[in-house]
């Protein structure tokens, strides 16, 4: 069903079109402006950005220079003063619920940063945009027990919201990182655009040989430097590499081995060459700079799959009624039947909700208050309204993947000798890797090892 745009004025009493307005877009947390850049791909417009980091900041006036720009999400914006955007979308920090947090432990939603996705909850209560997009680590889906991710559901779900959530890696989708994150869409008064948005009728099957690719050399780029097919998740990062960690992603030469470069790492996320550049960098410690450009892009979102989730989305908003009034989603909500029976009917957008391991959810409303001995086993993929659900466990994959490979981002010219590994970081990351037993990419351990014979 296509909206019908309706018209006013002059132009509308002569019978003139009027082209409708593209979809508008609000981004929290918005980084460096992975999900803008996603959306504005799949048609969208951004018109805010909520985002406290001061290099970021920065990124984000350059690249918007238009869109209103505000900080801290707790104090320094109201929900009155963004403007009216159809989606608001949101990476709410990590910290708290990933699992390279390790012996630390994980506060999970309790935690000071991620905990802020109750204030962006806030703000949502005030204005219920038509839908939302969240991104999160994959740990979010078992933190605290699964009672983080319950609590997210229960806030979302009260308010009136259909939900959506799959875990997808982005090496299936033109990135080649292995990078699983958890993305969860919210419709309001109706859980189908939701579900739309993130699960396919045909579904899809995780490429052969995906174990492989990270061992494997690219051979569709022969010669030095090496790389394997597929890197391993970017993480935030500092300028300077301390020679212990082996899961990196490296890029090997016959007796070097060098990091990837902030411009690699820009690509590897799926932004254009120098988008992290800021006027005046070249005056500045060039550490500093790196150590900034490294630290947002380990923390952003990828570029790929959002303009993949955006494109669905913007279809599902384009084919949908322009707006579901709140009399109409309490009707739903109290028809708790018909709600359990509209969501079962959505497994037949997903092939995994229907097979024997599919399960079937019946959520009781928290309140915001949780058995905190409560434990909740959440699949990588489900589909939630009112009381009602289901969850299986599709594919990281879309429909049809989109396979790159870590080759097709190297620099292949003449690289600063400050990302080359020195001697004594070449010992210590193949110390660490005999510690754990670990399996190198051959061509990375070769040049390890000569490096490592070098004098310092």
């Amino acid at each position: 069903m296509t909206i019908q745009v309706p018209v006013s004025g002059a132009g509308a009493a002569a019978g003139a079109a009027v082209a409708p307005r593209p979809f508008r877009l609000a981004s929290f947390f918005a980084g460096i402006g992975g999900f803008d850049l996603g959306f504005e791909r799949a048609g969208f417009e951004s018109v805010f950005h909520c985002e406290i980091n001061p290099f970021c900041q920065k990124v984000l006036e350059r690249h918007w220079p238009d869109s209103m720009l505000r900080g801290d999400i707790v104090n320094d914006v109201t929900a009155a003063e963004i403007p009216n955007a159809d989606v608001w979308a949101a990476g709410f920090p990590c910290q708290d619920v990933s699992v390279a947090r390790g012996a630390k432990g994980r506060a999970g939603l309790d935690g000071a940063r991620s905990g802020l996705f109750f204030r962006f909850a806030e703000l949502v209560e005030e204005r219920l945009p038509r839908a939302i997009l969240l991104e999160n680590v994959q740990g979010l889906l078992n933190s605290n027990e699964g009672r983080d991710f319950r609590l997210v559901l229960d806030r979302l779900l009260g308010l009136g919201y259909g939900v959506a959530w799959r875990v997808v890696n982005s090496r299936y989708f033109g990135a080649p990182q292995s990078r699983p994150r958890t993305f969860i869409v919210a419709s309001y008064g109706t859980a189908d655009i939701a579900a739309h948005a993130l699960f396919e009728p045909e579904g899809s099957k995780t490429p052969a040989g995906s174990r492989a690719g990270f061992i494997t050399p690219d051979d569709q780029h022969t010669g030095f430097p090496v790389v394997p097919r597929v890197g391993y998740c970017l993480a935030a990062t500092s300028g300077r590499h301390t020679g212990t960690d082996w899961s990196r992603s490296y890029v090997s030469y016959k007796d070097r081995v060098r990091r990837l470069t902030p411009t690699e790492c820009e690509g590897l996320q799926g932004f254009p060459v120098g988008w992290t550049l800021l006027p005046g960098d070249a005056k500045l410690d060039p550490d500093e700079i790196d150590t900034a450009r490294y630290h947002a892009l380990g923390n952003a979102v990828t570029v790929d799959v959002v303009r993949w989730v955006a494109a669905r989305l913007k279809q599902s908003l384009e084919e949908a009624p322009p707006r579901i009034t709140p009399m109409q989603t309490a009707l739903a909500i109290d028809a708790t039947e018909r709600a359990r029976r509209y969501v079962e009917s959505l497994s037949k957008a997903e092939p995994a909700f229907r097979t024997k391991k599919a399960q079937p959810l019946q959520l009781t409303r928290l309140h915001g208050v949780i058995d905190q001995e409560a434990k909740y086993k959440w699949a990588t993929g489900g589909v939630a309204f009112a009381t009602s659900g289901v969850q299986g466990r599709p594919s990281a994959a879309p429909a049809e993947p989109v396979m790159a490979t870590l080759g097709d981002i190297i620099q292949r010219g003449k690289v600063r000798d400050r990302y080359f590994l020195s001697p004594n970081a070449a010992e210590g990351i193949l110390r660490r890797v005999k510690s754990q037993n670990r399996t190198l990419f051959g061509p990375l351990h070769d040049a390890l090892e000569k490096l490592a014979q070098k004098e310092g």
